[in-house]
């Protein structure tokens, strides 16, 4: 399988960003990758456009990729609009590594973009209504929220104001974690707290203000056990990242020092498994298959960015990635383990619930800090070391578990 590296990355800020359009976001983010990689906007072959959220919010339903980039110049060339919800920046990137390894082009620019903070707070909420399928939504509720049977829900501890259904789900899969294996709503926290910290050293972050994890638990409560701290905010931002083969690398003069391999690339499905089946998890399945094809195993995996929507998502993630047992996730997280300086660290950059989660740029973001890390370029987030990295990206529901996810594995050059 002929090699791919990530020669550029660029990204915005993400955060409330009111006064930015997504078209200008994009350029930003394009034009900070095309300068990290020593590249030409006319050396681009192909591009991949991520975005979920355009045609609901901005009322651009189709071409959505095409406008973007002829905005800022670029033209010509096969433009693909990419919607995978949550993971579609990653699979913007593993369409572009096929495109690579299939020889149409040298060099490919996967971006993703998202302009998710409108005036109409039910507009912008209900753009989650199309993240799992619409024709069974009760069904999909009932499935989902039984997950969470059996544990009791503490007075006081459910939001009085607004906040996606999905929250409801992302808390019934807390709650099964806790009933199954005794995960504690203090183990949760520690996740977050840990991610807050981290962001403080990001400045590209949403928030970078550190909590303690009585603070975590003591902020607002969503809906139990997760509090408004523990949740991944509504955000505006861009990501981009240029990729090249071995012939587009000798292209990019200066690039080779700087470029990071792409070991492996998967998209995985789900399948209509069982609360009882945890090997069969999607994310579990994905990564069985990425560190399958890069050659490595999850005890070679130095940095991690995982999709944590709420805080617990990293913990379900650290075990379906096999980076600790199942079940194993909520002690490792209260030990330290995932912490910049622990065991394995994961999500430096300050994960879904503090860096920011612009859906379409959301995996294209976690490709920015884990290229970073490998290029040793993180400051004082920095993972000493750092030569092999692993990230999941999930995206929708279908089931009673994403309905796609990506995992990709970089490597140091």
């Amino acid at each position: 399988m002929e090699d791919v590296y990530v020669v550029g990355v660029g990204m915005t800020p993400f955060g409330r960003l009111l006064d930015r359009t997504v078209y200008d976001m994009a350029g930003e983010a394009v034009a900070l990758a095309l300068k990290d990689a020593g590249c030409e906007r006319g050396d681009v072959g192909s591009v991949f456009y991520a975005s979920t959220t355009t045609g609901s919010l901005q009322g651009q339903t189709a071409i959505p990729g095409p406008i973007a980039m002829r905005r800022i110049g670029i033209e010509g060339v096969p433009v693909f609009s990419v919607e995978n919800a949550c993971a579609s920046g990653s699979s913007a990137v593993n369409l572009a590594a096929q495109a690579l390894r299939a020889g149409s082009c040298d060099i490919a620019l996967a971006v993703g973009a998202e302009k998710m903070n409108v005036p109409d707070k039910a507009k912008m909420f209900a753009v989650f209504d199309g993240g799992w399928d619409v024709s069974t939504v009760e069904q999909n509720k009932t499935q989902l929220l039984a997950m969470g049977e059996g544990v009791e829900v503490p007075p006081g501890t459910v939001s009085d104001k607004p906040y996606s259904v999905f929250m409801d789900v992302y808390a019934a899969l807390c709650r099964h974690h806790m009933k199954t294996y005794g995960t504690t709503q203090r183990q949760i926290a520690a996740v977050a707290a840990k991610n807050h910290q981290h962001s403080v050293h990001n400045p590209l972050s949403q928030f970078r203000q550190p909590f303690t994890i009585e603070q975590v638990l003591a902020a607002a409560p969503i809906t139990y056990p997760l509090t408004i701290a523990m949740c991944s905010p509504i955000s505006d931002g861009a990501a981009a990242a240029v990729l090249c083969n071995a012939e587009g690398l000798k292209r990019l003069k200066g690039a080779s020092g700087r470029a990071v391999r792409l070991l492996a690339s998967v998209i995985q499905t789900g399948s209509s498994r069982g609360l009882d089946e945890p090997h069969r998890i999607v994310a579990h399945l994905g990564a069985k298959k990425a560190y399958e094809q890069a050659g490595v195993s999850p005890q070679d995996i130095d940095v991690v960015e995982v999709h944590d929507a709420t805080a617990m998502g990293e913990i379900l993630n650290a075990e379906s990635l096999m980076l600790v047992p199942f079940g194993e996730g909520g002690p490792a997280a209260e030990r330290g383990d995932f912490t910049v300086g622990g065991r394995i660290p994961i999500n430096p950059s300050g994960g879904l619930e503090s860096k920011g989660h612009p859906i379409g740029a959301t995996g294209l973001g976690q490709i920015h800090e884990l290229v970073t890390q490998l290029r040793g370029e993180a400051g004082a987030r920095q993972v000493n070391g750092a030569r092999i990295a692993i990230q999941e990206n999930g995206g929708g529901l279908y089931g009673i578990e994403e309905a796609v996810v990506a995992v990709n594995i970089l490597a140091k050059p």
